[in-house]
């Protein structure tokens, strides 16, 4: 029998009301292995109602008391580590060892979130004017959301939450209905940790929900991480109901591959980061630019053996390079952009569609190949567009400036990495580049928990990044108190301006 899954409301699982599921599935398999409830507007105001109880409590509760709840969350994390990626493995098709560290990845952030007693510091100055002083405080905005998409269901909410958390706000989360089963599992861990009834709340829905936290004047604060036209719609709507949103949308992620470089080193980082995971994700080298017609046959020469020989299968296989993609119409977008790209006019030189999985018991999965094209322009819809799977397109140029405007002219800008051996093209290329996050031999450049994650341009709608600081600023409001003690008392009231004298 199917399993059905439940939201999680005010510290406890609860069965949909609405009377609509949609269907998870096991990529490697095929099969539907369970279905999730999507919630109605009353649900999603019943989840609000909640969270709106809970803040008062958690608000009021010391820093150093969220610190410690969230220590033995990080603690819960460790010990359910290797079952909480086995969840995502099922559901998303990752390989266990890529979920691993995606669980890795959203634990760095709880522990930079465990500092809550030194992040919220304020400032203080003394004596501003005569017998004046003046310091600020950060204080929590209230109830909070997050939207998350199906690439990252622990990580990317692991962005959010933890430091929205340890501000002092209260937090619903609204995953994606392809595989809802981690966040629900993070749920009950923040139970076991000790975290307040309506604190932490996990609702499964659609558009239906979307558009009620992005209206409900409870809520505060949004944040998201998608496609580009969503982030659009998420920060169009939600700004105009007044709520602050930070908008993660889509990249078109180049490595520039300058004639110095290492092209070994250059082919290993390409590999995982074009085909790992599937290529499902936001930070994923879809776009290789060598710089030169001699460095480009050469890194072909090299890339294509190694794509041909990666070791597809299902992700609880622990020799698997690269697992299915996440569902059938997905692995129907991807397969439909390689017919693009033929279409076009690139030289498909590795053709992933060919793939065909002949593992017993996987023979359905969601599988597709490797694909790298060559001669690839950008005028082209696979170097315009973000695919989201398998697929490395090379772009040939012939100098470094041709390179730069390329990169510079598309309209994501999202990450960047340059492979080189020179000091002063590194230099260059990072003060030069416009995106948000740079690498220097380093194919994807994931800030560390303690700084923060965003892109630039169409990449990125708001102004604030994810976690770090930017995230403390996200979920707090700044303000500032200026006080002042009577020495002495004079009759009379001033009329102008105050200043400091």
């Amino acid at each position: 029998m199917t399993q059905t899954l439940q939201h999680y409301i005010n510290g406890q699982r609860v069965e949909g009301a609405s009377g609509r599921y949609s269907d998870v599935f096991d990529p490697a398999t095929g099969a539907v292995s369970a279905r999730v409830p999507l919630a109605s507007a009353a649900e999603v105001e019943k989840t609000i109602a909640a969270a709106q109880a809970a803040f008062p409590g958690w608000a009021a509760t010391t820093p150093l008391r969220r610190s410690r709840i969230m220590n033995k969350f990080r603690d819960l994390l460790d010990d359910n580590a290797d079952e909480l990626a086995a969840l995502i493995s099922k559901e998303h098709g990752k390989v266990h060892d890529d979920a691993m560290g995606e669980v890795t990845r959203g634990i760095e952030v709880v522990e930079f979130a465990m500092g809550a007693p030194h992040l919220l510091k304020g400032e203080v100055t003394e004596n501003i004017g005569t017998n004046i002083d003046s310091h600020s405080l950060r204080q929590p905005l209230g109830v909070v959301a997050g939207i998350t998409p199906f690439n990252f269901p622990a990580m990317v909410p692991m962005w959010m939450f933890p430091v929205a958390l340890a501000c002092g706000n209260t937090f619903i989360l609204k995953p994606s209905e392809r595989d809802p089963s981690p966040p629900l599992m993070l749920a009950e861990l923040w139970k076991q940790a000790g975290l307040p009834d309506g604190a932490f709340n996990v609702i499964n829905g659609d558009k239906e929900a979307v558009d009620v936290l992005l209206t409900n004047p409870d809520v505060k604060a949004v944040s998201f991480v998608g496609s580009t036209p969503i982030a659009q719609y998420i920060y169009a709507t939600g700004a105009a109901h007044g709520k602050r949103v930070q908008a993660l949308g889509g990249a078109k992620n180049h490595m520039l591959i300058m004639p110095d470089a290492d092209l070994d080193k250059a082919v290993d980082a390409l590999m995982g980061a074009a085909y790992g995971s599937a290529g499902e994700r936001c930070m994923a080298i879809s776009v290789a630019v060598p710089v030169g017609d001699e460095t480009a046959d050469a890194l072909i020469e090299r890339l294509v053996p190694r794509i041909k020989a990666l070791k597809v299968g299902p992700g609880s296989d622990k020799s698997s390079e690269m697992g299915p993609l996440v569902t059938r119409d997905h692995w129907n977008k991807v397969k439909g952009y390689v017919d693009i790209g033929v279409e076009e006019g690139a030289t498909l030189v590795v053709d992933g569609r060919e793939f065909k999985m002949t593992q017993p018991g996987y023979e359905n999965g969601f599988f597709l190949g490797g694909s790298l094209f060559d001669h690839v322009t950008p005028k082209m819809r696979i170097y315009q567009e973000e695919i989201f799977g398998p697929v490395l397109c090379v772009v040939r140029a012939q100098n470094y400036k041709e390179a730069m405007d390329m990169i510079n002219g598309h309209e994501y800008g999202n990450g960047v990495a340059i492979f080189t051996r020179d000091g002063d093209s590194a230099h260059t290329f990072a003060g030069d580049v416009e995106a948000g996050m740079v690498g220097i031999n380093v194919p994807i450049p994931v800030p560390m928990a303690f700084h923060s994650f965003g892109g630039w341009k169409h990449s990125l709608f708001g102004d604030h990044h994810m976690h770090g600081p930017e995230g403390v600023r996200f979920y707090t409001r700044l303000k500032t108190i200026t006080t002042r003690w009577f020495t002495s008392i004079r009759a009379g009231a001033d009329f102008v301006m105050p200043t400091m004298k």
